[in-house]
């Protein structure tokens, strides 16, 4: 392996105004489902990532009924280096309303699979632990078909509030580690740590071996190869089952630069080698993200291991039922916020 290593592309910087290569150009999202949900979202006072952080798969992803949605607010605690979202003190500030309105309103989108994720909450006592939880039963309560999936902190590495979101009960329990251990106090916020990480995920396997977990790996930040590769290690042994790999891109000049834009054969090399570790599935590619395609992932590595045909035919089902199911409920247009 070592030797396969040391043939791959070496980093190399990049120029601040230096053009994208053609495998990171995509087309601008359209289609009949990607406008509905646009502006249903919008109706709802819905917060997606997908939008926020300009993801380039967003139309594909609404496409098959899978979308990301925020909770607590808009402000996070934290200020790492490869992040657009709004650094701050929300002074402890929540709406305890969300919960149920957010539930309420994914239940009545004709979405299969929703990822639930949070900015960091240092300011609240469990961290938003509890406020997640609460969404995430009553989203199951609602749409007992829905699968869900929680991309969350890392609580400040306290296990209680960690277990209280596993004791939920969401399908797939996700915590990006983002890059590699070196780059950790470069790019990631002080109060962040790679060992906490690790932590974090290992305990969710020791509380419910069952639940899926899964974690992310930003590439071209300035890691080498040999260090995703221990990355990925260490997160197989901290019991993780899908690991998504994807090429970090700058949101501002204010951030960390990109050191290299990783080539596509890298990536399957990134694949192949998470596949020789023994993880359910790999999405490694430049333009996957955390939440990159996140249903066709889960029944792929999941409810159809092994048969693309199946897995192809039971997406095809759960979109339909999910379209169903949202159907029977109220409109969603019945669920708007008054003006605040």
């Amino acid at each position: 392996m070592s030797g396969i290593v040391n043939d791959l592309p070496k980093p190399a910087g990049i120029a601040r105004f230096a053009p994208k290569p053609p495998w990171l150009k995509v087309r601008a999202p359209g289609g009949d489902a990607y406008g509905h949900l646009k502006q249903t979202f919008r109706e709802l006072d819905l917060h997606t990532v997908c939008e926020q952080a300009r993801c380039p798969n967003v139309g594909e992803c609404w496409g098959e009924g899978t979308a990301t949605v925020m909770l607590l607010g808009d402000v996070c605690t934290r200020g790492c280096r490869f992040c657009a979202v709004t650094s701050g003190d929300p002074r402890g500030a929540i709406d305890v309303r969300e919960p149920e309105h957010v539930a309420r309103a994914i239940a009545r989108l004709g979405l299969q699979y929703v990822v639930l994720t949070m900015v960091d909450r240092d300011d609240l006592l469990d961290g938003g632990a509890a406020h997640v939880a609460r969404t995430v039963r009553r989203l199951r309560e609602l749409r007992p078909d829905i699968l869900v999936e929680t991309l969350l902190g890392d609580f400040g590495g306290h296990l209680d509030y960690v277990d209280t979101t596993v004791d939920a009960k969401p399908h797939v329990w996700a915590h990006n580690i983002e890059v590699v251990r070196r780059l950790q106090r470069s790019v990631r916020d002080v109060r962040c740590a790679y060992e906490t990480s690790m932590r974090v995920l290992a305990r969710v396997k020791e509380r419910e071996p069952s639940r899926v977990t899964k974690s992310s790996i930003m590439v071209g930040i300035g890691e080498r190869d040999e260090e995703v590769l221990e990355t990925m290690h260490d997160l197989r042994n901290a019991g993780v089952d899908i690991v998504t790999l994807g090429q970090y891109l700058r949101p501002t000049p204010k951030h960390t630069p990109v050191d290299r834009f990783v080539a596509p054969e890298t990536f399957e090399f990134y694949a192949n080698a998470g596949r020789d570790m023994g993880f359910a599935f790999v999405a490694s590619a430049p333009l996957v993200r955390s939440s990159y395609k996140a249903a066709e992932i889960f029944v792929r590595s999941v409810l159809r291991p092994g048969d693309p045909v199946a897995a192809d035919a039971l997406m095809k089902d759960r979109l339909a039922e999910a379209e169903r199911a949202a159907a029977s409920l109220l409109p969603a247009e019945s669920l708007v916020r008054s003006p605040k």
